[in-house]
C-alpha cells in the first residue's frame, strides 16, 4: 500500500480534498468531488494512491459522454498557443516540458499548429498525449498516426492518455 505523500487524505475536508487533487484531471474537480463522495459513502481507501487513483479513472470511464467530452476539450493543445503564451497548468507546463516540447524549433511550432487544427477539424476534440518519456519527434509521428482512425476510437484513446495523464500526476505526490 503506497500513501500519498503530501497529504492524509481521508483527513482533509471535502474542499481542501478537492483544491488538492482537482488538477489530476485538467481543470475538471468533479473528478475529484466524486472521489471524496465515494469515500464518504462506499468508503473508498483515498490514503491508497493506487486506490485513490483507480477511483478517479473508474469516475472518468464511467462519466457520461458529455462529462468526458468536456474534460478532453479541458486540455490544451500540446505546443498550442497556451504553452507559447505561458497559460498551462503548473502540471502541463512541466509534462510538456520535459517532452521538449518548449524546445520545437519554429517549423516544429507551425507543424505542432497544422495537427492540432486537423485533428481538432477531424474530431472536435484536441489531440490528447500522455507526453511523459516521449519527446517530440515520437509525439509527432503518434500525432500523425492517430490522426487517421475514427472518431470512436479516438474518444477513448483520448480516455485512456488523460487516466495515464492522471497517472503520471498522482506519481508526484
Amino acid at each position: 500500500m503506497t500513501h500519498v505523500n503530501t497529504c492524509k487524505p481521508s483527513q482533509l475536508s471535502q474542499s481542501d480534498f478537492v483544491a488538492v487533487f482537482a488538477d489530476i484531471y485538467e481543470h475538471s474537480p468533479w473528478v475529484a468531488e466524486e472521489a471524496y463522495q465515494r469515500h464518504q459513502h462506499q468508503g473508498i481507501d483515498i490514503d491508497d494512491i493506487a486506490t485513490l487513483q483507480q477511483c478517479m479513472a473508474d469516475i472518468l470511464l464511467a462519466a457520461d459522454p458529455e462529462q468526458q467530452l468536456a474534460l478532453i476539450n479541458a486540455h490544451p493543445d500540446l505546443a498550442g498557443r497556451a504553452a507559447v503564451n505561458g497559460e498551462l497548468t503548473a502540471a502541463s507546463t512541466s509534462e510538456q516540458a520535459g517532452a521538449g516540447i518548449d524546445q520545437c524549433t519554429a517549423e516544429e511550432f507551425t507543424h505542432f499548429t497544422q495537427l492540432n487544427d486537423a485533428y481538432k477539424a477531424k474530431f472536435n476534440f484536441p489531440f490528447i498525449k500522455a507526453v511523459r518519456g516521449a519527446n517530440r519527434f515520437l509525439i509527432l509521428a503518434d500525432f500523425k498516426r492517430l490522426i487517421q482512425t475514427n472518431i470512436d476510437a479516438e474518444f477513448k484513446q483520448a480516455l485512456l492518455e488523460i487516466n495515464k495523464i492522471a497517472a503520471f500526476r498522482f506519481n508526484d505526490f
